[in-house]
């Protein structure tokens, strides 16, 4: 992670102007992204539950002409945080470990629900991905987590053995026995982490250990653990072969559409490239295509990041750092920024050309998760800002300048990201954690971040070249040929007219579709010109609108509207894969030999009076198999038996939960991995709530959700540090003095303090006096029932 300056050449603008005019075809295959979260997002009425949260929220999200959404990483991470800390890939909130069985998205069944209804929407899903690195390991107390034989690479004190639980080796207990004894999928290694035998170096942005352990996918990264009982034997790119496998399993298995991928110049760009690869082509039915929406997160130059999309073959695009370098001066210039020269900041691998159309790779954006962190009081509202945690630096959502800052990223090239926080208010209305999604009060949007989604749909800008018409120091004016005129003014106080060429037919008349110019149209002349006039950001145009216009003919409405999408989702029963602990959602397992058992692959979330379509898929096509679907009030309601490919159809008479299982026709059978695959529409909306825990656990409850309003966070940044410099933000809403204790791994405690606490965001740093050896250590504070894990360096 960097941060970085960045001053744009002018020949860039004009090259890709001129390439775009020449070719005269239009730019497609774009998509309008919401990430659908914030950094620490949660939801009280949705405790473990942001699934629910966001299948609530999906259609004010297809009114307002959102292509796809964001999803944070969904698979388990060791302490139900926000994903970016993932332990177990097969695990996407099905399995009892580390005293849990959802994720922060909630269970398994609810996160593929929630799949289903933003398809239902026309809500495509993009899935983010964590590959660079692992964390947690051990069981929920750390116990088999150590492995003595590591190579020391200074941070993460050998915490390199990851076991986990499956269908055949649940956890009966915590100990250090049961966990290394756990036969999960893709168990991992100190060798799989750097520093290893076929990588020796912990130095450069591939190989530092920055979030710990960070993988190796060098082909002779591999071996055994020397403490495991479940050591299986390896060979010769085992971190790539396996995390191949994974991700054709994970997009089969959730049914996602494209992915967004984190800190991806932290692991080399083969591995990237062949996972995209087998992701867009060689997933089989489940095959995202060459088009496949994939954003890498790439923080560098243009170039740098120009380099990696090269380095990828052009499977991924990346967001557009340095643009946002140009975004961010906007604001941060205070009207003094040369708006005419933002052009030029984009990247210059923008789009490519796939099968005879031009495919956005590039993702403008404003804000993100990663750069923007705000300190917070107890209800959620500003209160400050985390800068020293932000990958770049924030634009505050309530800055007049905003608006500019977006119009300039939907009128660009690319695939424009909107971030959560700028679309919607949550930063002054006191219900950051309490909102519905469903309450347009309770959870209002900023309207000209929405009118500018709807402009973008509605109007097709990116089905036009793109063209620059005005460039001046207040003033830039970009044409989406014959669909729109886009202006942009970063003057608070003074509008902005300029005369400009235009593809636009003479005669057309032309209307404001912001509103900032009431109901004044202008005509386009004979000589192919037109002037267009935009407010300042001061917001005392009509409609409040700051900083931007957008000109297009008379006439147009609403007619963006993207139809329903089925789902298909697959899931594998296998011994390695799922959980029969009672406490968890019991899925998985693979057909038992001389038994006719059923076992669960899942549940689907079916719409009334549409067909499911549910396929059986044997390993061994020889013998007789059934597939069976049953309702959620355990009654059989459709069932194929037979040897070899078995495929039914059945159409609920009411919307709501259907189980997907399997067994052998026969005690005569051996065991054997099958495969059940459905096809469904899902409803729009979920009558009645979602709030509640819809899955049917009878696990232990979870642990208590971190950030309520009633309840401490606890944050470390930088992580790693160093034992001079542990500073943490620790938010609670209750005034008390507390303590702060540092324990290491061995339970030893190496320093205390007590600490003034006041409601809302309190920072400090540690005092602590002595050197501290390199190492994975837990702070909690016992007042508040919470802790959090750091290393020193």
């Amino acid at each position: 992670m960097q941060k970085f300056t960045h001053r744009p050449s002018r020949w860039l603008l004009g090259a890709l102007a001129l390439f775009l005019t020449l070719t005269g075809n239009p730019v497609r295959a774009q998509k309008v992204v919401l990430q659908g979260f914030w950094w620490d997002y949660w939801n009280t009425n949705y405790p473990n539950g942001w699934a629910n949260y966001i299948a609530d929220l999906a259609p004010r999200l297809k009114t307002m002409g959102v292509d796809a959404v964001w999803l944070p990483p969904s698979i388990k991470n060791a302490n139900q945080g926000n994903g970016y800390s993932p332990f177990d890939n097969y695990d996407l909130g099905d399995k009892y470990q580390k005293g849990f069985v959802g994720t922060r998205l909630g269970t398994k069944d609810e996160l593929l629900r929630a799949v289903a209804i933003l398809h239902a929407n026309g809500i495509e899903v993009v899935q983010d991905i964590v590959l660079n690195h692992n964390d947690g390991a051990g069981s929920a107390n750390g116990a088999g987590g150590q492995d003595p034989g590591a190579w020391e690479d200074g941070t993460t004190s050998k915490y390199k053995n990851f076991r986990y639980v499956s269908y055949a080796t649940p956890a009966t207990d915590e100990s250090a026995t049961n966990y290394l004894a756990r036969s999960g999928r893709f168990s991992k290694n100190w060798e799989k982490f750097n520093p290893n035998q076929g990588n020796n170096s912990t130095s450069g942005d591939l190989n530092s250990v920055l979030f710990g352990p960070d993988i190796s996918y060098y082909a002779g990264s591999y071996g055994q653990s020397s403490n495991a009982t479940f050591n299986p034997a390896q060979g010769s790119d085992y971190m790539r072969n396996n995390g191949r496998n994974w991700l054709v399993w994970y997009k089969k298995q959730e049914g996602f559409d494209g992915v967004r991928l984190d800190a991806v110049k932290h692991f080399p760009d083969f591995a990237m490239e062949d996972f995209l690869y087998n992701l867009q082509s060689n997933a089989g039915w489940a095959n995202g295509g060459t088009s496949m929406y994939a954003v890498g997160e790439w923080v560098g130059s243009s170039g740098q990041m120009d380099s990696w999309v090269g380095n990828v073959q052009n499977r991924a695009g990346t967001f557009d750092f340095s643009l946002r370098n140009g975004l961010y001066s906007i604001v941060s210039g205070g009207g003094n920024f040369d708006l005419g020269s933002l052009p030029g900041y984009q990247q210059g691998t923008r789009v490519v050309l796939i099968n005879g159309q031009y495919v956005h790779r590039t993702v403008p954006f404003v804000n993100n998760h990663d750069t923007f962190r705000p300190q917070v009081g107890a209800t959620g509202n500003y209160t400050g800002w985390n800068s020293g945690s932000e990958l770049a630096p924030h634009i505050d959502p309530f800055d007049p300048r905003l608006s500019a800052t977006y119009a300039a990223a939907l009128a660009l090239d690319g695939s424009p990201q909107i971030f959560f926080e700028d679309l919607f208010n949550v930063g002054n209305t006191g219900k950051r954690y309490s909102h519905s999604p469903k309450n347009a009060t309770d959870l209002p949007t900023r309207g000209d971040v929405e009118n500018l989604i709807w402009c973008h749909q509605n109007l097709r800008f990116k089905e036009g070249a793109y063209k620059v018409r005005w460039q001046a120091a207040d003033h830039l004016v970009i044409e989406r040929s014959t669909k729109a005129i886009i202006g942009i003014n970063d003057n608070f106080s003074a509008w902005q007219n300029s005369t400009v060429s235009t593809d636009f037919a003479p005669g057309t008349v032309l209307k404001d579709y912001s509103g900032a110019n009431g109901t004044a149209t202008v005509t386009v002349s004979g000589a192919q010109t037109v002037s267009i006039n935009t407010p300042p950001c001061n917001g005392t145009a009509a409609g409040g609108r700051r900083g931007y216009s957008v000109w297009a003919p008379t006439g147009i409405g609403t007619n963006y509207n993207r139809p329903a999408l089925s789902t298909t989702q697959e899931w594998e029963l296998a011994d390695d894969l799922g959980d029969k602990d009672t406490r968890s959602l019991q899925q998985g397992g693979q057909l038992p030999a001389a038994s006719t058992a059923l076992r669960t692959a899942g549940r689907i979330y079916s719409d009334a009076n549409k067909t499911v379509t549910y396929t059986l898929f044997p390993t061994d096509a020889t013998r007789s198999l059934t597939v069976a679907l049953y309702n959620n009030a355990g009654t059989l309601v459709s069932s194929r038996t037979g040897t070899g490919n078995l495929t039914g159809t059945y159409t609920p008479t009411t919307a709501g939960w259907i189980s997907l299982k399997a067994k052998n026709a026969s005690t005569a059978n051996p065991a054997q991995r099958a495969f059940v695959k459905a096809t469904y529409t899902a409803p729009t909306v979920v009558s009645g709530s979602m709030t509640a825990r819809e899955a049917t656990v009878t696990a232990t409850p979870a642990p208590a959700p971190v950030f309520t309003t009633d309840k401490a966070e606890l944050a470390v940044y930088p992580n790693p540090t160093v034992s001079d410099r542990i500073e943490l933000t620790l938010k609670t809403s209750v005034e008390q003095t507390v303590t702060l204790r540092l324990f290491d791994l061995t339970g030893r405690l190496v320093h205390e303090e007590k600490a003034k606490m006041y409601s809302g965001a309190n920072q400090l740093r540690l005092a602590v006096t002595r050197a501290l050896p390199a190492g994975v250590y837990q702070l909690t504070v016992p007042e508040l029932g919470i802790s959090q894990k750091l290393a020193l360096r």
